[in-house]
């Protein structure tokens, strides 16, 4: 099935339940949607261990296994998981542990599977251009493995400084420039394009200039809402009629899965419950916030350390006194009691992260199939690496990935 085709399908899917996505569950109170659906009683009802588990491995994964689904939200979550199946590409490159020894785990599992992935296409490439090059292992990597001229770009002087000397201490052909791409990208015919984990429109600009060039690309996305604008124009005629708001692209970051990357499930929604205790604390003391805004210029790790900790850091950054005990402890409870209901309520939303994400792959791939690339849209590594693992391959000529 071509990417239109299967775009197509998930357009389908997605489309008749924009007013889900359209309405955040921001509150304590059941929204439009659910409301006019009936699904309220349901969801309301679940208990604990059964929202953990939705919250783990999924509603669509979840609901066949329950019992008095209503109908429409069972049938919701049937063709969710049929649209975001996506076939798996299996295949690992050894690597050496001297170039990785300050690599992390994770890190080095995703530059593994990606050198595995475009291994055919570095075959014919003269030049291997990674878009986004972070502290430049890839770019690194991909020229001492492919032995192919390797060019990392970046915004951050400091990280292209440091890559820079990684790359002359190895003795390999890559270079590094300071740049950012999101201003001027242009590839040759015979380039390969890299974005492991390109941030927002940086993973659509990078799509925009490998169609234009004609080259090979392989692109893993990261972090949909990064963008400067307020939707997401998409690219290819088949999505002519699916603009996305920024505040749909930041549902794909609620991606289910039983383990967090960066903590267990539990601590991750702890963590958010102190988010919401703490946009109640403030707004209770007079200050006007946007959903999400609670924790601005405050690391959000900090909330895993609680209520007391991050009430401390964002009243100071407001010039207010500090909470008292009496106060934490209102809207902590306030939160708990809250908090539990707002789970329930948002788990038909979440459903629909992954969705959205295939959707802006499929759309990203679309585009390179209505430029005459072939293309394949698939997921290189489990989740449990890294929740952003959907890659999109392109090529000239016939691709050749690990097999599925």
């Amino acid at each position: 099935m071509t990417c239109s085709r299967r775009l197509s399908r998930v357009l389908g899917v997605a489309l008749p339940v924009r007013d889900i996505l359209e309405q955040r569950v921001d509150e304590a109170a059941v929204p439009d949607w659910c409301a006019t659906r009936g699904w309220a009683p349901f969801l309301l009802a679940l208990d604990d261990a059964t929202v953990r588990a939705g919250e783990a491995r999924g509603l669509a994964e979840l609901l066949p296994t329950l019992a008095d689904v209503p109908r429409d939200l069972l049938q919701l979550a049937k063709e969710v998981a049929a649209a975001t199946e996506l076939p798996r590409l299996y295949g690992s490159t050894p690597l050496a542990t001297e170039a990785l020894r300050s690599v992390r785990f994770r890190k080095r599992a995703q530059l593994s599977g990606l050198l595995s992935a475009v291994a055919s296409m570095a075959e014919s490439a003269r030049r291997i251009i990674d878009v986004g090059a972070g502290s430049g292992h890839f770019t690194r990597l991909s020229a001492e493995l492919f032995q192919r001229e390797a060019l990392g770009l970046e915004r951050n002087p400091e990280r292209v400084k440091s890559a820079q000397k990684r790359a002359d201490e190895s003795a390999v052909t890559a270079s590094f420039v300071a740049v950012d791409a999101r201003d001027a990208l242009k590839f040759a015919e015979h380039d390969l394009a890299i974005g492991l984990h390109a941030c927002g429109e940086l993973g659509d600009k990078l799509v925009e200039a490998a169609a234009r060039a004609q080259c090979d690309l392989a692109l893993v996305s990261c972090c949909l809402q990064k963008i400067s604008t307020p939707t997401r124009k998409p690219l290819s005629q088949v999505a002519e009629a699916a603009e996305l708001r920024r505040e749909y692209l930041g549902l794909t970051n609620l991606t289910a899965q039983p383990q967090g990357v960066e903590a267990s499930i539990d601590v991750t929604i702890g963590a958010r419950q102190t988010r919401y205790a703490l946009g109640q604390l403030l707004r209770a003391r007079g200050i006007a916030l946007e959903p999400g805004a609670e924790m601005s210029g405050i690391n959000r790790r900090r909330a895993n350390g609680g209520l007391a900790t991050v009430a401390e850091l964002a009243l100071a950054l407001r010039n207010l006194p500090p909470a008292s005990r009496a106060e934490l402890a209102h809207h902590e409870a306030l939160a708990a009691e809250h908090y539990a209901v707002i789970r329930r309520l948002s788990l038909p939303r979440s459903m629909l992260a992954r969705l959205i994400e295939v959707l802006v792959s499929l759309d990203r791939a679309a585009h390179l199939e209505e430029r005459g690339l072939d293309v394949q849209v698939a997921t290189l590594f489990d989740r449990a690496v890294s929740p952003r693992n959907i890659g999109i391959f392109a090529s000239r000529s016939a691709l050749r990935l690990p097999a599925a």
